[in-house]
């Protein structure tokens, strides 16, 4: 008996600068989207390896200790418990050049970020999956279609509320700027120089606020205000899409104060778009980090908790740091990763 066939899929996390819930249709359709990110050094993971006379699928959830099992003939009924592989297996089988042949596997799911973190954690889960399966299928997909199938998974299959910006990043990986509209998706990489990743790299702080994010009910009411033309809301998203053009310039030009000065003015509009996107807790964390010295930041997510981003003051840094820690958050290391997802058979 040949031993088994054992494929592994890293997708890297993602921290949105600008523009965040201009991709949240419908108004990219009706107004075009744009959002800055970038992708760091925490990571979802997917692991595959073939089982021999065995037509079932089992999936091992390695954070929640879950198992679920499917059959050969299984309908693929959502139970609570790893939805997200019973979206992703029933969308790929939809696929003619699929269907059939996603029997007879095991799979090991892992990720560097804990749910509701902010970080694009669940789509980037899906990109991962996608991955693992595209090797394991020897399929032609592009990154774009990569992105497309983890976004049909979640928003279209799972309907699940959210964006764009998180499937595409973990996707392309790097910095981008991106642009979304009723005609599709365009991703433009951006070609920074080492030295301003570096300085800015250098300024920022990663800060866990230790509570989750609800962005399902925060980005339906964020629909809900855009759909009733709250003026509020459409003006703050408008500005919002000009502040990431106005941040990806900057970026360009290495002007990395500027990044400060526009993440707390993004901030500032970001709460305007309806309620719960901050809490007391996060507005007692950033306070206490503008008192030290952030010149501006913001939650990574959709609101409501998960990771808050920082902008040092490069004297203060250090001091922010521990002012962060005192008032009950934590600030942990990243790095930038400028790979998308990536793909590998482990040797034995």
């Amino acid at each position: 008996m040949s031993p088994p066939t054992l494929l592994r899929t890293k997708a890297p996390l993602r921290i949105s600068f600008a523009g965040g819930g201009t991709d949240v249709s419908p108004y990219p359709e009706e107004r075009g989207g744009a959002v800055l990110n970038c992708t760091v050094n925490k990571y979802a993971y997917a692991t595959l390896a073939t089982r021999e006379n065995n037509e079932a699928t089992t999936v091992h959830s390695l954070d929640f200790d879950t198992s679920v099992n499917y059959g050969p003939s299984d309908d693929r009924t959502y139970t609570g418990e790893l939805d997200l592989v019973t979206a992703a297996l029933r969308t790929l089988e939809k696929d003619p050049a699929v269907a059939g042949r996603l029997g007879g596997l095991e799979m090991f799911l892992h990720s560097d970020a804990p749910p509701g973190s902010g970080l694009g954690g669940s789509s980037t889960m899906a990109v991962a999956l996608v991955g693992v399966l595209q090797r394991y299928l020897s399929m032609p997909w592009t990154s774009y279609d990569v992105a497309e199938i983890a976004y049909r998974i979640e928003r279209e299959e799972m309907a699940k509320k959210g964006g764009r910006q998180d499937q595409y990043a973990a996707s392309f990986g790097g910095f981008n700027f991106m642009e979304f509209g009723k005609n599709g998706t365009v991703v433009n990489p951006l070609k920074i120089p080492r030295e301003i990743l570096n300085e800015l790299q250098y300024r920022l702080l990663l800060c866990y606020t230790g509570t989750r994010h609800l962005d399902d009910e925060i980005i339906k009411s964020q629909q809900n205000n855009y759909r009733e033309g709250r003026k509020d809301t459409v003006a703050s998203l408008d500005a919002m899409k000009a502040l990431a053009v106005e941040m990806k310039n900057n970026l360009l030009r290495g002007n990395i104060d500027e990044m400060g000065r526009l993440l707390h003015a993004g901030w500032e509009l970001k709460k305007r778009l309806t309620s719960g996107i901050s809490n007391p807790l996060i507005d007692h964390l950033y306070e206490k980090a503008r008192e030290a010295g952030a010149l501006g930041g913001k939650l990574t997510g959709a609101g409501g908790g998960g990771y808050l981003l920082l902008f040092a003051d490069f004297s203060r840094r250090r001091k922010i740091a521990e002012v962060v820690e005192k008032a009950g958050g934590h600030v942990v290391d990243f790095s930038f990763e400028m790979n998308g997802v990536q793909s590998w058979q482990v040797r034995s």
